[in-house]
């Protein structure tokens, strides 16, 4: 018993305790589109962020009074690969976290939206690493993952080059979920409260 209790006053004293391992493993908790629009309608403080580039909140669209804040940009680097061509994504915005900061409050319930999932898992791990409580991750996307994927990658391979030679288009287009498919109000037209604050020259505020 007295072994015991030496055992966790050495724990107390390096500040290891059960709550301190809990806080620090925190997991980004996942919802789907339909589930991010219920939570803008019915739960107070809670806010959508977009973290695609400025074309596609632009170009492709956005859910109505969405916060754009890009967690990357598009560079003028074009590269060419088995899979495809294309421009590609910076490594990361460096003033992300900081931007979103100005902005919102560290618990306010934010949920946050790439194109398919990928960008915003990795913006919210990102955001509870800085101390925000309440992070969402829509893990459906904007527009949807791409469909089908395999996770065995050589299988998925497989299926890639067989829809190409015989001139199968529509592989891996993105039909399967998202706040699209979901039918949800999005929009193309852009409200300057919404944009990226530095792209206004001054922070706004909610």
């Amino acid at each position: 018993m007295k072994k015991a209790i030496i055992f966790f006053l050495i724990l107390l004293g390096f500040g290891i305790t059960d709550a301190s391992l809990v806080g620090h493993a925190e997991e980004a908790k996942k919802i789907l589109s339909i589930e991010a629009f219920d939570m803008l309608n019915t739960v107070p403080d809670t806010y959508l962020i977009d973290v695609r580039t400025r074309a596609e909140y632009q170009f492709v669209g956005h859910p109505y009074n969405a916060y754009l804040f890009p967690y990357q940009f598009f560079t003028s680097q074009f590269v060419q690969k088995e899979e495809g061509a294309g421009y590609q994504l910076s490594q990361k915005n460096k003033d992300f976290v900081e931007e979103i900061a100005k902005v919102f409050k560290k618990t306010d319930n934010l949920l946050i939206l790439s194109r398919d999932g990928t960008r915003s898992a990795l913006a919210v791990k990102d955001l509870l690493a800085a101390g925000f409580k309440k992070v969402f991750d829509v893990e459906d996307g904007f527009e949807g993952p791409p469909f089908p994927t395999f996770k065995d990658t050589n299988r998925h391979k497989f299926y890639r080059q067989l829809a190409k030679r015989n001139k199968i288009y529509g592989f891996e287009h993105r039909r399967h979920y998202g706040w699209q498919w979901w039918g949800l109000p999005w929009t193309y037209e852009i409200d300057p409260k919404y944009i990226y604050p530095p792209d206004l020259g001054t922070p706004k505020k909610k």
